[in-house]
């Protein structure tokens, strides 16, 4: 899975989560409750998560842990519904690293937010629904995650977990709503890679916005970004180098773009669609910036954006993509195909 993937603060991890692994299944105990109770053990007992729920937790453990199934512990009992199999929740969470015990992620940050949840092993990362699948709403749970139940043999370098870590997730229940009733009808499918379709933008070419970076292309679309010595924008700028005729994407739509996206404050390349193969995710699953250079443009252009921060990683950054917390960020994206939700 890209990085693109990841881009969405709102889904940083939502996205690395989904369809990530296959659970294990041994510490599952049905109940008669309609959910599936995981129990606690030695290594989610020593764990300690203090605070008020729905903040960053103060969260004590020694490293290294190391679980062989998932251990589900509840340090808050909420008093709300029960999340049962099936049911979507919306949870708070802050994910350690077990060996090294550093803090790798939290939706407490105001840049992310809470998450929803699928209670299903098969959709969402096994380890997490593990924790969550029979809590009360208002509920504070410790959950210490193998390799198993988490990211697999390939670890989440995005998220800095080895393909050997165990994890640790502190998570408060929010909310929890009822199954979504199956379609009757099937639902629109993402766009495919048809053969036809051009692996480029194909738009009448506009004039370059003034300031922003120059990009030139090679024969097949792949752009170059060169950086100008001015000082980065300190708020969100979009241009359009190419104006497509298809149909415009809206809000929601399920897209599928080439992009390659370069750190202002050095002109390094970061991430790419360029020499693999175009990628295609809804628009709500992408960073703010990233999202507003899709929805209201066309198939066939080329957009370029240029990213502050607080449309984009945030404060916090992304050091794995050697992106800091002060670095402005710009896209070059193609805009193949858009189909609804």
């Amino acid at each position: 899975m890209r990085k693109i993937a990841l881009f969405a603060a709102a889904a940083a991890v939502a996205l690395a989560l989904a369809g990530c692994s296959s659970s294990s299944g041994p510490s599952a105990t049905p109940t008669t409750a309609g959910c599936t109770l995981t129990p606690p053990g030695t290594n989610s007992a020593a764990v300690t998560a203090t605070g008020d729920l729905d903040t960053l937790p103060t969260t004590t453990f020694t490293a290294p842990l190391t679980a062989t199934s998932t251990e589900r512990s509840v340090i808050t009992d909420g008093t709300g519904e029960q999340v049962t199999d099936g049911s979507v929740a919306t949870v708070d969470f802050t994910l350690y690293n077990g060996t090294s015990g550093a803090q790798l992620f939290t939706t407490t940050d105001p840049e992310v937010g809470p998450q929803t949840v699928t209670v299903d092993t098969s959709v969402f990362l096994p380890g997490l629904v593990k924790a969550v699948d029979c809590a009360n709403v208002g509920s504070r749970i410790v959950a210490v995650v193998p390799p198993v139940d988490a990211w697999g043999t390939n670890g989440n370098s995005t998220l800095g977990v080895a393909a050997t870590d165990t994890v640790v997730f502190v998570i408060d229940v929010k909310s929890v709503a009822a199954p979504t009733a199956t379609p009757t009808t099937a639902p629109t499918p993402a766009p495919t890679l048809d053969p036809n379709m051009p692996l480029k933008a194909t738009g009448a070419d506009q004039p370059a916005p003034a300031g922003f970076p120059t990009v030139t292309l090679a024969a097949d679309g792949t752009p170059t970004i060169t950086i100008p010595s001015t000082p980065a924008p300190t708020t969100l700028q979009i241009g359009v180098l190419k104006k497509g005729d298809g149909a415009t994407v809206a809000d929601g739509d399920s897209v599928t773009v080439q992009y390659q996206g370069v750190i202002w404050s050095t002109g390094k390349v970061f991430d790419q669609s360029w020499g693999q193969s175009p990628a295609t995710f809804p628009t709500g699953q992408v960073i703010k910036g990233f999202s507003a250079a899709l929805v209201g443009y066309t198939v066939g252009s080329q957009v370029i954006v240029v990213i502050p921060p607080d449309q984009g990683y945030g404060s916090a950054g992304n050091s794995q993509a050697g992106i800091s917390g002060t670095d402005d960020i710009v896209f070059v994206i193609d805009i193949l195909a858009t189909a609804a939700a």
